[in-house]
């Protein structure tokens, strides 16, 4: 998951833009942000981002090495763990794709940390 949206990010900016990755904890969820300033996705696309085999610009995706997949494993993965992705975007300034995924509790209510492991 994390692969795919930092794959695009760095496909779709310009040498020389910026990539950001932010990975925080709120309210007992994990939080995960990938956001670019590049080219961003077409706001009658975003509809569709999520979609199997949906590419933006068919020929310019297939000149990177896509095949409308990534976005969609990132949606599935996202469901099986009861999380949920989200994507804003303005074309020609960037896109920021938004993760939150439930942390893992164990011994009743009690919150353990993404790196920790149950006794």
């Amino acid at each position: 998951m994390v692969v795919n949206l930092l794959d695009n990010a760095i496909k779709y900016t310009a040498e020389g833009g910026a990539i950001s990755l932010t990975v925080s904890a709120q309210n007992g969820k994990a939080l995960l942000e990938v956001a670019d300033n590049g080219i961003g996705i077409l706001s009658d696309a975003l509809p569709y981002v999520f979609d199997r085999f949906f590419r933006v610009d068919k020929a310019r995706s297939r000149d990177l090495g896509g095949a409308g997949l990534g976005l969609s494993i990132v949606k599935s993965i996202c469901a099986a763990h009861g999380g949920r992705v989200e994507v804003q975007s303005t074309e020609g300034r960037g896109s920021r794709f938004k993760v939150e995924l439930p942390l893992a509790t164990t011994n009743g209510d009690k919150r353990r940390g993404i790196n920790e492991h149950a006794d």
